[in-house]
């Protein structure tokens, strides 16, 4: 089972995630569900279109009333419980008024959520979304609404009850339950330390403190050997037009399926390893806001990607908000030009081949990656001799105090 925060709302919630095993009678209820969650779907992004050319009425209350007319008429919908049906329009209308806002806002292009689409059958999978009202817990089993019952493999309890659950296929062919809880804070003891973080490529991140650096895991760069080796059996053994594929082929099909799955899970592992360390030891997390997206367009497009700074960023803010540590986010600009001693900024950006920072004004020479860490704290407000394990007593908390 794995867990991940969700953002929104007053209250902290978190994510958490375990395999299922579907008899076949559940399989088979689960997919006819998602067939009519899908009609739904279809169904209001045609009104949605309809009332963008016509100016007739697609909201909330004309979808429901929509819903409410077709369960009526068409036997094969009403065949099925209404929660599902009804929380597809909610995602729907979700979406919309998101990308409505974006629009309205004047949000740019690459970053505006886009419109509603239309979900083929052969190109989405199944995903079943349900609040409290349509499903239950008991004996380690989850009963949904319609009578379905799925049994979950469990790895531990949940910490509080679910308010909504999301039953899912992955590319696989693997089913999941994902469940929305509420996230306790567990606060730890102060430890009265400090730290900068920078993120980069070379590492992934560099932090004020030697012992908290995370090295770049290249788990991307040892699957992809698995991977061309997985994609040469699927070449050798690829069936002819109008051929049934052979059992190697569909085995090599398979491993080249899950090997990307495999190497999100090891890149999230290491990121909630590293950051559990991080905010275990140390009270305020200076961080650098960094956006790694712009790096798509590089030369280290790869090993970027490899690296995985967002997963690792997400995880660290994601323990911290857990276990009740302060997380000040640092904007990027110029953390590499400025000094972390004297304040000074050179007047051209370095190259990145260039590893070294030696500072002008005041002559301090350090690493590259180590300097903009110590900014991280200088522009937090933090003392910079918090990099050797000190901090201002006037950021104490009163009980550390």
């Amino acid at each position: 089972m794995t867990t991940e925060a969700v953002t929104g709302g007053d209250a902290g919630h978190a994510r958490y995630t375990c395999r299922v095993r579907l008899s076949k009678t559940a399989r088979v209820a689960l997919e006819a569900e998602w067939a009519r969650c899908r009609w739904i779907w279809n169904e209001c992004v045609a009104r949605s279109k309809k009332a963008h050319t016509e100016g007739e009425k697609a909201g909330p209350a004309a979808l429901d009333k929509m819903l409410t007319q077709a369960r009526r008429v068409t036997p094969w919908l009403a065949a099925g419980p209404s929660v599902p049906q009804q929380q597809s329009i909610r995602d729907f209308g979700t979406s919309r008024a998101k990308a409505l806002k974006d629009i309205k806002d004047r949000v740019p292009q690459h970053r505006r959520a886009g419109m509603p689409r239309w979900k083929k059958k052969r190109e989405t999978r199944p995903t079943l979304n349900c609040i409290r009202r349509g499903f239950r817990l008991k004996d380690g089993r989850l009963h949904l609404a319609g009578d379905i019952v799925v049994r979950g493999v469990w790895s531990r309890e949940l910490p509080a009850q679910p308010s909504s659950v999301r039953v899912y296929q992955d590319a696989t062919g693997a089913w999941y339950t994902s469940f929305v809880v509420p996230a306790p804070v567990k606060p730890l003891a102060p430890t009265g330390r400090v730290i900068g973080i920078d993120w980069g490529v070379k590492e992934t991140a560099t932090t004020t403190s030697d012992a908290h650096d995370l090295p770049h895991p290249q788990h991307g760069r040892t699957a992809a050997q698995k991977l061309a080796r997985y994609q040469r059996m699927m070449a050798r053994r690829r069936p002819a037009r109008g051929h049934a594929a052979s059992r190697g082929y569909r085995e090599a099909k398979a491993q080249t399926a899950r090997l990307p799955t495999k190497v999100a899970r090891q890149r999230q592992d290491t990121a909630r390893t590293w950051a559990k360390s991080v905010v275990r030891d140390h009270d305020v997390l200076a961080v650098e806001d960094f956006r790694p997206k712009f790096l798509a367009k590089t030369s280290m497009a790869r090993k970027a990607a490899d690296a995985s700074i967002g997963a690792a960023k997400r995880a660290l803010v994601e323990m911290a908000r857990k276990h009740g540590r302060t997380v000040h986010l640092v904007h990027p600009a110029h953390t590499t030009m400025d000094c972390a001693q004297c304040g000074a900024r050179t007047k051209h950006a370095l190259p990145l081949s260039e590893r070294t920072y030696a500072c002008t004004a005041c002559g301090a020479v350090s690493p590259r990656d180590k300097n903009s860490a110590r900014v991280m704290l200088v522009r937090a407000g933090l003392n910079p001799a918090g990099a050797k394990g000190t901090r201002p007593a006037e950021a104490l908390p009163q009980q550390a105090a």
